[in-house]
C-alpha cells in the first residue's frame, strides 16, 4: 500500500503538470492529503474498533484498487484531485488500522518493536514506489503506470486473508477508560504535539523543492538528498521501537520532537548538498522517534477496543497541522524569504515540543507525590 502512496505522489504531480495545471493547483495536492489524513484516521479507526480489523484492510484495499484505477482513463485535473484525496483518507485508515492489529495483539514488552516493523515496512515500500515508477513512466507514460499503482493494493489483499483482528491482546487498560483520560494519560499533550510538529515540517517541506532550486542545487540532486528521509526511516524506525521497549516511549518520541524543531534550522543554515543531506537525516531520525514512541505510548494507555480509535486521533492531529502548515509557510516567504519562513516553523515545531516537557514534568511530580 505504501508503494502505491509513494509512486502517486511522483505520477500525479507530473500529469497535473502535463495537464497544464497551475502552480496553484498542483500544491493543493499537499493540503489534499493532509485532509485525507485528517479525516481518514480518525473515521476509519473507530469503524475498526467496532468490527473484524482484517476484514476491513481487505475493504479498503479494494476501494484503494477502485480509486486509483480511476486515473487509468487519464480524467481532467480535478477528478485527479478528488482521487488523490481519497487514496490518502483509505491509506491513512489502512495505515491506521494495521498499527492497532499489531498493537492490540503485542505485550507491553514488544510493542515498540512490533509496531517499528509496520512503519519500516511502509517506508521501503514508499521508496521501492518512487524507484520503480520513475522508470515506468518514462517507458509505458501515464495510463499504464496509473495501471500499476492500481494493482498494487490486489497483491496487498493476498496477505491479508487470514490476518486477526489483533484485539485478543490479554493485557487491557481497563473498561472503564473514557475520553475524560486523554489529557490525564498524557494522550491529549501527545496529540498537541504531533498538530504542531506535522505543521512545521508540512510548512518546512512543501516548499522545499523551490528553495533548493533558488540555491542551486540541481533536479538530480534533490531527488538524491530527499531519498535520504525515507532511507533514514527504514532503519531507525527499527532502532527507535527496540530502544521504546528498553527505555521507555515518552524518552524516545520526545527526542524526535526535539529533532523536529531543530530541522527546519538545519535547511535554513545548511545551504550546499551536503546540508541538504544532513538535514533530511534529521528530518528522518525525528519523524522515526516520535512516531514510533507515540504510537506505542498510546497502546499502552489505551485499551485493545480503543486503540483504533485513538491511534486515528494520533494521524488525526498530524492532518489538522498539515493541513494548515503550507499555508502558513506560502504566507510567511514573499515577507521574511525562506530563512524567515524555515525559523518561525522551527518556532511551531518548539512549542510541540515544550508541551511535551510540560507534561512530562507534571506527571513525574505526580509520581511523587
Amino acid at each position: 500500500m505504501s508503494m502505491a502512496l509513494g509512486a502517486t505522489s511522483l505520477v500525479l504531480q507530473l500529469f497535473l503538470v502535463s495537464r497544464g495545471a497551475s502552480t496553484l493547483l498542483i500544491g493543493s495536492l499537499s493540503s489534499l492529503n493532509a485532509a485525507g489524513i485528517l479525516v481518514g484516521g480518525l473515521v476509519w479507526g473507530t469503524i475498526s474498533d467496532r468490527m473484524h480489523r482484517g476484514r476491513l484492510l481487505v475493504f479498503l484495499a479494494l476501494a484503494l484498487t477502485l480509486v486509483a484505477g480511476v486515473l487509468v482513463a487519464l480524467p481532467p485535473s480535478f477528478v485527479a484531485l478528488g482521487s488523490s484525496f481519497l487514496q490518502r483518507l483509505l491509506l491513512a485508515g489502512f495505515t491506521t488500522v494495521a498499527v492497532a492489529i499489531v498493537s492490540g495483539a503485542s505485550t507491553v514488552r514488544r510493542r515498540g518493536k512490533n509496531v517499528s516493523y509496520i512503519y519500516s515496512a511502509s517506508a521501503a515500500g514508499r521508496a521501492l514506489g518512487l524507484i520503480s515508477i520513475g522508470f515506468l513512466l518514462e517507458q509505458l507514460g501515464f495510463r499504464f503506470s496509473f495501471a500499476f499503482i492500481a494493482a498494487l493494493p490486489l497483491i496487498g489483499v493476498l496477505a491479508l486473508r487470514r490476518l486477526s483482528d489483533g484485539s485478543h491482546s490479554r493485557e487491557h487498560v481497563g473498561h472503564t477508560w473514557s475520553w475524560r483520560q486523554i489529557w490525564a494519560d498524557g494522550l491529549g499533550a501527545l496529540y498537541l504535539a504531533a498538530g504542531l510538529r506535522q505543521m512545521a515540517v508540512f510548512g518546512t517541506i512543501s516548499l522545499l523543492y523551490v528553495y533548493m532550486a533558488s540555491i542551486g542545487i540541481t533536479p538530480g540532486l534533490m531527488g538524491v538528498v530527499s531519498s535520504l528521509n525515507t532511507f533514514m526511516q527504514i532503519f531507525a524506525l527499527v532502532a527507535f521501537g527496540w530502544l521504546a521497549d528498553r527505555i521507555g516511549r515518552p524518552r524516545i518520541f520526545i527526542f524526535g520532537f526535539a529533532v523536529s524543531a531543530v530541522t527546519p534550522c538545519l535547511f535554513a543554515v545548511l545551504t550546499s548538498g551536503y546540508g541538504m543531506a544532513i538535514s533530511y537525516l534529521a528530518h528522518g531520525l525525528s519523524f522515526s522517534a516520535l512516531h514510533v514512541g507515540s504510537t506505542a505510548f498510546i497502546g499502552d494507555r489505551t485499551p485493545p477496543h480503543r486503540q483504533g480509535q485513538m491511534l486515528g486521533l494520533f494521524e488525526t492531529s498530524r492532518g489538522l497541522g498539515g493541513l494548515f502548515g503550507p499555508i502558513i509557510a506560502g504566507a510567511l516567504v514573499p515577507t521574511v524569504g525562506f530563512s524567515g519562513m524555515f525559523f518561525a516553523m522551527a518556532s511551531v515545531g518548539a512549542v510541540g515540543f515544550v508541551v511535551l516537557v510540560w507534561w512530562r514534568v507534571r506527571e513525574h511530580r505526580r509520581q511523587m507525590s
